[in-house]
């Protein structure tokens, strides 16, 4: 295992001891575990994320990648596979993906970046545009096999 993949083991691990609440630099923020899809290894992978919930019951992700010049890999594995899975507190349903470009980005980003001032500093960093995705809830209910909790669809 990685560096990487350690950290967010951890976080993972503690998310999930403590119906979503993560210490350390996540305190204080909302997080959410995202289930993802490898566009190319077709192997599901789960990563932690800030978040942002919304006033319409979605969730706004940021690809920022720490203001690393390239888009995270969970980023092209979502756009691959935009039906995913996501834990936040202690649910566990199905959303699907899609980015938020041009005014509507233009519009949440100043929000954004009030909650999360290192957005801002991140996206001065880097030359490519920070992607901005909305996750939105599906409807209906499917089994999954996590621990045998029920992931709303």
């Amino acid at each position: 295992m990685s560096g990487s993949d350690d950290y967010n083991a951890s976080i993972i691990a503690e998310f999930r001891a403590n119906e979503g609440q993560v210490g350390g630099p996540w305190a204080g923020y909302p997080v959410i575990l995202i289930h993802h899809v490898g566009a190319r290894s077709g192997v599901e992978r789960v990563t932690p994320l800030g978040c942002f919930p919304q006033p319409d019951g979605s969730y706004v992700v940021v690809a920022s990648n720490g203001g690393s010049a390239n888009h995270p890999a969970w980023y092209h594995n979502v756009k691959a596979n935009p039906v995913i899975r996501v834990e936040f507190g202690a649910e566990l349903f199905w959303v699907t993906v899609h980015e938020v470009r041009g005014a509507a980005r233009a519009r949440l980003w100043p929000t954004l970046v009030a909650e999360a001032p290192q957005l801002e500093d991140y996206q001065q960093k880097v030359e490519r545009r920070i992607p901005v995705l909305a996750l939105t809830r599906g409807r209906g209910v499917a089994q999954v096999g996590l621990g045998g909790r029920t992931a709303r669809r």
